[in-house]
This record gives C-alpha cells, structure tokens and sequence, in this order.
C-alpha cells in the first residue's frame, strides 16, 4: 500500500472514527483502526463491537492495499504534524508495519491484519427513512440528558424513538429516564418510518450521532432492524447494535391531573436555582419551592455550610404548596426548554411533576419531587 492525503483530509476523518476506540481493549485488533484504499480513496473504519464508524478521505492512491493500527496513536501523531502536511501511508512487501512520513517527521506503526478487524455492518435492514439533521438533533438534545446510567437496569441505558399516532398525526417520539425524571419529544414521522420497531439506542451510540448531526441543514439516512441502527451523513457511516430489552410504559409516569399550574420566566428561574443551590450539599443537590399567589420563594438549607433564598415573581394563582427538587434536575430540564416561559403543572408535594416548554407542544418532562 502507498497513499497520500491532506493532513486536513486525514484528521477530519480520524476525528470521527477513533472515538469509538477503547483505550482499554483485552482483544488487540479493538484498539486499531482500518485503513483501506479503493480508487482515490482512503476508507477508515473502528469498532467496539456494539458501535461501528466507517469514513472516508480523499487521496492519492499509487498502490492499493489495506492494514490495520493503533487508531488511538495514529489520531495523535496526524494531529500533532503542523497544518498543511502532506502525508505519506506505505507498507513495503513483507513489512509489519506501516510507514508514515509527513515532510522531515517518519514513524512506524505496528499493523495487525485486515482479515482479523470484526465487520458489524452485515445483515438487513427493515425500515429505511431521511431526515434533517436539525431535527434528529432536537430529539437528542432534549432527552439525552435523562438516559440512565445505572447498568442493572440496562434497557434505560439508552433513548427509546418509536412511532406512535398523537393528535391524529403520526410523530417520531423520543424518550428517556433514569426513574428521577423523563424526558421526551417528538417531530413529524418521516416517510417510510411508519410501523418501524420500537428502538432502544445505546448512550455511547447517542453521543456520537449528536456529534454527527452538528451541520443542522444536512440530511441523515436512517436504517433500522430490530437489532441495528445504521445512519448515513455525507460520508460518515455509523452501525450500532440496539439494547436488547422492553423499554418501560412510560405514559404511565406521565401525569395528567395536576391542576395547578406556575408560569415564569424560565432564565430567570433557571439563575435563581443556580445561585441558591450553591449552598446545597453535594449529595442531596434539594431545593425547596414554596409557592403562594404570584411569588415563589427558592430556599436552601445545608446544616454544613448555611442557608440560601431568593424571591421571584411568578404567575400562580392556586394554592399555597410546598415542594423539593433535584437542583440539577430542575437546571438540566430547564436548559432544554426552547420559550421564554416555563410550564410547572403541580399536584402534591409527593406526586410527579408536569414541566411543559411554552414553545414546544411535543415537548414534556417529568420530574419526581424530593423530600426537603
């Protein structure tokens, strides 16, 4: 093999794929990463064997040939050569490594074989859909932030996106929950996405599509089975495994009598809750609401460092009700709100929750109280 490219080429391509890498790999081949050459092209592909990222860079191509190495040590050294390098990939016949020049700077790489990099791209898919960036994007951004990170309970490890009919329209629907609070949205379903498997995709598959999906006027291919997902965006493609499990009836949680509604601005609650809570202790993070006619009072108390409050001006006309929250909950629900105002649609101080976003009607977000 004998390639050459852009430093630029190279490194954008590198900074897709050798994320997926494990800086820790019992199994040798996990922590390279595949370069293989076809027409003027250098494809590049790494794998954990959940998630998969295959890329491509433009090149010069004088001899085909493929190999796989280090991708963690090659993103290094191709970041660190300066900007505008041209860079040289050549594997001599019978070598076991491969070389890698870029203007006076020379380094060799030990390579493992093609014929022993893992492919989980194979198999059908049942569903094949497009959508903007921007939207797919929307559904991220709004419920990532509520995936569980608790492994026994390994199928809320991830985002469930389904159809559903709702209103008389048929919506693609985003949810996630770690048992403390849920988050969901929701865009018009795309065609061809109609009777589509309900689908749990893993956390670390999440984060690298919301790295994918940052250009919003793109498009992205979606391709599902009831075990993959595969997106495809220009020229990066990534397959992952699903969660193999039954996501919970979260309708269930969603609560639809609390009757007493509070409005407010939500920048202006969000810094208030932001202030107060740096007196809250580390472990219980709990703010306390106590809400009469037209006022809200944000107060916290921390035996091992004092006391905190703050006054604000609300729109409330039930009546008086105390309750606890999350402090960092309450900040992570209300950074994904779009309007100006934010929706509280309370019941009890021992009941969940209703937070609605003034300016997104497929928008909801439960919240489970705290003791204060």
């Amino acid at each position: 093999m004998r390639v050459t490219l852009e430093r630029s080429n190279l490194l954008k391509a590198l900074g897709h794929v050798h994320r997926v890498v494990e800086r820790r790999n019992t199994i040798p081949i996990l922590s390279n990463v595949l370069l293989k050459t076809d027409g003027n092209e250098l494809y590049l592909k790494a794998t954990d064997l959940d998630l998969e990222i295959y890329e491509k860079a433009q090149a010069s191509v004088e001899q085909a040939g493929s190999t796989t190495v280090p991708a963690l040590m090659l993103y290094e050294i191709i970041r660190k050569l300066p900007d505008g390098s041209e860079v040289l990939l050549s594997i001599e016949d019978d070598s076991s490594t491969l070389k890698l020049s870029a203007g006076r700077s020379q380094f060799t790489l030990q390579m493992l074989p093609e014929s022993d990099f893992p492919d989980i791209s194979a198999g059908e898919f049942s569903h094949s859909f497009s959508m903007a960036t921007g939207e797919i994007s929307k559904l991220i951004n709004h419920t990532q932030f509520a995936i569980s990170t608790e492994e026994t309970r390994y199928y809320l490890n991830g985002i469930y996106l389904h159809t559903v009919e709702d209103s008389g329209s048929t919506v693609l629907r985003a949810v996630a929950t770690d048992g403390h609070r849920l988050a969901r949205s929701q865009t018009a379903a795309p065609d061809g996405s109609g009777g589509m498997p309900g689908i749990i995709v893993p956390r670390k598959a999440v984060g690298e599509i919301q790295r994918m999906v940052e250009e919003p006027d793109a498009a992205v291919l979606i391709e599902l089975s009831d075990s993959k997902i595969r997106l495809t965006i220009g020229e990066t493609i990534l397959t992952s495994k699903l969660i193999d499990g039954t996501f919970p009836d979260y309708n269930r949680v969603i609560p639809d009598g609390n009757d007493k509604e509070l409005k407010m601005d939500r920048a202006t609650f969000a810094s208030a809750v932001d202030r107060v809570s740096t007196i809250s202790s580390e472990r219980g993070r709990a703010v306390k609401l106590q809400l009469t006619a037209g006022q809200l009072m944000l107060s916290v108390n921390n035996p091992d460092s004092g006391t905190a409050e703050e006054e604000l001006s609300v729109l409330y006309d039930s009546e008086a009700l105390d309750i606890g929250f999350n402090s960092r909950y309450l900040l992570d629900i209300t950074n994904q709100l779009s309007g100006d105002d934010a929706i509280f649609m309370l019941s009890d101080p021992g009941s969940p929750t209703l937070i609605q976003d003034s300016q997104d009607d497929g928008a909801v977000y439960v919240l489970m109280p705290m003791r204060v």
